[in-house]
Parts: C-alpha cells; structure tokens; sequence
C-alpha cells in the first residue's frame, strides 16, 4: 500500500495546475498550514466531496493497562477527527467492489 506524501501532492499540482515545482510545493504547504490553523484555533475544516475535520475535546476518564489490569486517569485531551464525505464514502466502497470482483 502506497502513501500519499506532501511531495506527491506537490507533483500533482505542477502536472496538473502549470505552476513550477517550486509554486507547487508552497501552494500545497499553504494550504497543510491553513488546515493546521484552524484546527488549533478549534475550528471545522470541510472539504467538498471529501469530509470534515474536526476537534473534539474528550473529558478526563479511568482506562486500564492492558498489561497489569491497573486502573489509570486519563488525562483530558483534544482529539482531531475525520468524517468523510458521503462521496468519498461511496467512491471508495466502488472501488472496493470492482478490486474484489477481478
């Protein structure tokens, strides 16, 4: 399984868009870094026919080490979460389907 890296989202923008490598790389960390502000400051980021990243503050509760059974506070937190898009949803079960069928 292949990962998506900053690089390839860069050489995406140059193929596709016209910039130089150099634009492309700064476009795609613009927006890394808009995303990444806005989270911090707690807000949504939607992305159309992709989905929602969000905050959630999670309040302080009793876990277990899994080792020892002991029980242990863990501390409150905030959590980023992903719901994807309805879209995304459907185009990755299609996708799925046809993988599975051949």
């Amino acid at each position: 399984m292949k990962t998506l890296t900053r690089a390839d989202l860069s050489e995406s923008v140059y193929q596709k868009v016209g910039l130089s490598r150099t634009e492309s790389a700064s476009l795609v960390e613009s927006v890394i870094e808009e995303i990444c502000q806005a989270a911090v400051r707690g807000e949504s980021i939607k992305l159309s026919s992709f989905g929602t990243f969000s905050v959630r503050s999670k309040n302080e509760r009793i876990g277990r080490n899994p080792k020892t059974g002991e029980e242990v506070p863990i501390t409150p937190r905030r959590v980023m979460v992903f719901k994807p898009s309805n879209i995304l949803k459907d185009r990755v079960l299609e996708s799925n389907q046809k993988s599975s069928k051949g």
